[in-house]
């Protein structure tokens, strides 16, 4: 088991029911209780971001670091590292979650040189393993940070210095190792610095094929390492870059199509990149899953008034109802999850605000799965959709669909049948049925 030092005071959560006034206990979270045919644990497969939950000092775009975290003492970078795993195992352990999610750089530090950061990123590794033994925690997903670094101030895998492109895949490289030394199922590339800032000393056409190579030459790196999850791509719009290459799903799907990717990689659909993108977290899930192409979470949420990706806690209900609505209708993440990725608000700075943050994220979803299920089960939202669109079943409607109809023919049966009747959509009433669901309690 992981090191019980650094969350003493905290016993392990549990499910206590809707009635518990424990705040230190789900609501709505029962990892056994049934679904569907899979429990809840199956279904959700919540995953603890490192980089947020562990790392994260509580800095903002107006003030630096707040928090004092006990594993973050000393003045050896490795020690640190070693401790934060510990306490992040820990974490874990009690919260009651099976997975949890990396960037190379949050759980080791850089060395001086390429070999010095391997050397670092591999002693923490074995560590890790050690602990995912001992504790049955998983990997879900791993990655490279090829943002933070000085050297990738214009970018990364599409850096127009070739060495800076050569730094970037040694990191890429290594993340898939431990990726795969650690038994993950994906592994994501979150285009953190992939983009441009202005078009006045951008090739924007070469910035984008650079992107494609590295993302090729993982997939043939992937192959010879004996990786064999998915990889992944979070879509990511606005935030640092004034145009980022995987600016939401949509352009991510063209991208992976243009350079014949799509065989190798799925869609990471982030809640807070969504927003900022100027779509519903709902949308971007939809467009990913209707490609085939929807392969794991992001579960933050972002303040609609705030301009930047805020990656609070999940607590809206509607979102989760929705997420899980097209995820059970995908018949769940085979190689992905729900990561949360997302961090205590500045002020929320005792470690027990970490484990409310992780406990009303859960309940919500965990909320949200029921609630879908019952939607899909008793099929009211589906019946009226599968309704207004029976027109492309049969006749001329059908005809359009298989590719048979012509500009010619639809002229003349437009001309035969005259002005159609116009129908209602029913929107106010199909949303208060969503609400009879979620706030009337049909779904208990």
């Amino acid at each position: 088991m992981a090191k019980n030092n650094y969350f003493n005071d905290i016993k392990a959560i549990k499910y206590e029911g809707p009635t518990s006034d424990n705040p230190l206990a789900f609501k709505y979270y029962n990892p056994k209780r049934k679904i569907g045919g899979k429990t809840m644990e199956q279904h959700l497969k919540f995953a603890v971001a490192y980089w947020h939950t562990f790392k994260g000092t509580g800095s903002d775009p107006f003030g630096g670091a707040v928090y004092d975290r006990p594993w973050d003492h000393g003045s050896d970078p490795m020690d640190i590292a070693h401790k934060t795993m510990d306490a992040a195992f820990e974490f874990m352990s009690k919260l009651g979650v099976n997975y949890w999610c990396f960037h190379d750089r949050d759980i080791a530090p850089e060395g001086a040189s390429v070999k010095e950061s391997q050397r670092n990123l591999e002693a923490v590794v074995d560590q890790a393993a050690r602990l995912q033994k001992a504790t049955g925690i998983q990997l879900l997903w791993g990655t490279a940070n090829v943002f933070s670094h000085p050297r990738y101030t214009h970018g990364a895998a599409t850096n127009p210095d070739p060495l800076v492109f050569a730094h970037a895949a040694a990191q890429v490289r290594r993340a898939m190792d431990a990726t795969v030394a650690l038994k993950g199922t994906g592994y994501v590339f979150w285009g953190g610095r992939e983009g441009y800032v202005s078009l006045v000393n951008t090739n924007m056409k070469h910035e984008r094929e650079q992107f494609a190579r590295m993302l090729h030459y993982a997939v043939d790196y992937g192959k010879k390492i004996g990786f064999k999850g998915k990889f992944f791509i979070e879509p990511k719009p606005k935030e640092p870059s004034v145009h980022q290459y995987d600016f939401d799903s949509a352009t991510v799907i063209g991208f992976l199509r243009e350079f014949n990717l799509l065989d190798h990689f799925q869609i990471n659909v982030e809640a807070n990149h969504a927003t900022l993108a100027t779509h519903s977290f709902r949308h971007e899930l939809q467009v990913a899953s209707d490609a085939g192409l929807l392969g794991s979470l992001d579960i933050n949420r972002g303040d609609m008034t705030v301009g930047w990706d805020t990656d609070q806690f999940p607590t809206d209900i509607y979102d989760a109802v929705w997420a899980m609505v097209i995820i059970l209708k995908q018949k769940g993440l085979k190689h992905g999850g729900l990561n949360f990725d997302a961090k205590v608000r500045r002020g929320s700075f005792d470690a027990v605000d970490l484990f409310h943050a992780h406990i009303g994220g859960m309940d919500t979803f965990a909320r949200g799965l029921v609630i879908a299920h019952a939607m899909l089960k008793e099929g009211a939202i589906d019946a009226f959709i599968s309704e207004r669109y029976k027109g492309y079943r049969s006749g001329m409607g059908r005809k359009i669909m298989a590719g048979k109809a012509s500009l010619p023919q639809l002229e003349a049966y437009a001309t035969r049948q005259g002005e159609p009747a116009r129908i209602s959509g029913r929107q106010e009433l199909l949303e208060n049925i969503v609400n009879e669901y979620i706030l009337g309690g049909r779904a208990l």
